[in-house]
C-alpha cells in the first residue's frame, strides 16, 4: 500500500472549518446532508433491486455485557394472565453511543469549540430534556438511499485494518476506481474494515472505550483524512465497522465525527458489515438499497437502528 504525506493540522482545520456546509440548505436546516436524498433518490435507489435479498447491518441489541460493552443494554420481561391465555411483554433501556449498540447518530450528536451543525450554540440547544435543534426526529421518515461497499480489507488483501494501517480518504478513492464505482451527491458509503476479524486475534481486547481522555484511546479505524472524501462526493450517510482511527495526532476534538457538524453527514456507527461484504461478493456487485429508519424520539441525540441492504 503506497504511503502519502499525512495533512498538516493545518488542512485538518480547514476541512472542518473552511468546506463546511452550514447554511447550504438554510440557516435553520436540521436535516442536514440527508437534504441530498431526494424522491428522485429514492426511486433509484429502489431500482437497485433485483434479486430482493435482504441483509440486516445490525449487531445484537447489546445487553450482554463484555470488553466492548461497559454499559449493557437493559431488557426486562413480564407476562400476565388473561383468562385462561396470557401476554409477555418487555422494558428496553439503552445507552446506544459507544462502541457495542448499532446506532444513527443526529446532528446534535457532535460539535467543536465554535458551534454545533448550522453554527448553534450547544450551550443553547442541548438540554437535559433533549436536543432543541438537530434531533433525530427531522429524519424520522427513514433514509432510503443507494448504497455503496467500500471493502478495504478485499482491496488490501488482509483480514482487517489495523492501528497501524488506518483507512485514508485517498484509498477510499482508490477503491472507488479500482471498482469501477462512481459516487452520486447524496449516497451512502459504506466502508467495511474488517471489526469482526480484527477482534477474533483477541476476544478479550476492547475495540474502544465510550468515554475517557482522546489522547490516551487507541483503536484502528478511518483516519481524519476521510474528511474530505466524504465532502468531496456528498456523501449523505456514512456506515462503518470501525470508528475514526485513535488517537487523532491533531490538536482538535473530533476526527471523522467531524463530519456531523461540519458536514451535516449522518454517521451509522458500529455497522455488522461482514456479512454485507460477503452479500456483495456472491451478488456481484458493490451497490444495493439502504433503509435505515430511525425511532422518532423527539430531541434524540440519534437512535438504536436496524439497517437494511437489500439487493
Amino acid at each position: 500500500m503506497p504511503q502519502r504525506p499525512l495533512p498538516t493540522e493545518k488542512e485538518v482545520t480547514s476541512w472542518i472549518r473552511e468546506r463546511r456546509n452550514w447554511g447550504r440548505w438554510g440557516k435553520d436546516d436540521q436535516k442536514g446532508a440527508i437534504n441530498l436524498v431526494t424522491p428522485a433518490k429514492r426511486v433509484a435507489a429502489a431500482r437497485l433491486v433485483k434479486s430482493g435479498r435482504s441483509v440486516s447491518l445490525s449487531r445484537p441489541f447489546p445487553k450482554e455485557p463484555g470488553p466492548n460493552n461497559t454499559l449493557p443494554a437493559q431488557h426486562y420481561m413480564k407476562t400476565a394472565t388473561r383468562g385462561k391465555g396470557g401476554f409477555s411483554a418487555d422494558y428496553y433501556g439503552i445507552f446506544y453511543h459507544g462502541v457495542a449498540s448499532t446506532h444513527i447518530d443526529a446532528l446534535c450528536h457532535t460539535w467543536d469549540d465554535e458551534a454545533m451543525w448550522n453554527g448553534r450554540d450547544p450551550k443553547k440547544e442541548i438540554t437535559f430534556d433533549g436536543a432543541r435543534f438537530g434531533a433525530i426526529e427531522h429524519w424520522q421518515e427513514g433514509i432510503v438511499v443507494r448504497g455503496v461497499m467500500l471493502d478495504v480489507p478485499r482491496h488490501r488483501g488482509v483480514p482487517c485494518v489495523t492501528h497501524e494501517t488506518p483507512v485514508h480518504g485517498w484509498e477510499l478513492d482508490d477503491i472507488l476506481t479500482k471498482r469501477n464505482l462512481r459516487l452520486e451527491p447524496g449516497d451512502a458509503v459504506c466502508v467495511y474494515s474488517g471489526r469482526e476479524a480484527w477482534q477474533a486475534q483477541d476476544p478479550e481486547r476492547p475495540y474502544s472505550r465510550p468515554f475517557g481522555p482522546v489522547a490516551t484511546l487507541q483503536r484502528p479505524g478511518l483516519h481524519v483524512s476521510c474528511l474530505p472524501f466524504l465532502r468531496d462526493h456528498d456523501v449523505s450517510v456514512l456506515v462503518w465497522d470501525m470508528l475514526d482511527h485513535l488517537p487523532i495526532g491533531y490538536d482538535i476534538p473530533w476526527a471523522v465525527h467531524a463530519a456531523i457538524f461540519a458536514y451535516g453527514v449522518a454517521l451509522l456507527d458500529n455497522a455488522l458489515l461482514e456479512p454485507l461484504a460477503k452479500a456483495c461478493v456472491e451478488e456481484g456487485r458493490d451497490e444495493f438499497m439502504l433503509v435505515i429508519s430511525p425511532l422518532a424520539v423527539l430531541g434524540g441525540t440519534g437512535s438504536p437502528a436496524n439497517p437494511l441492504a437489500v439487493f
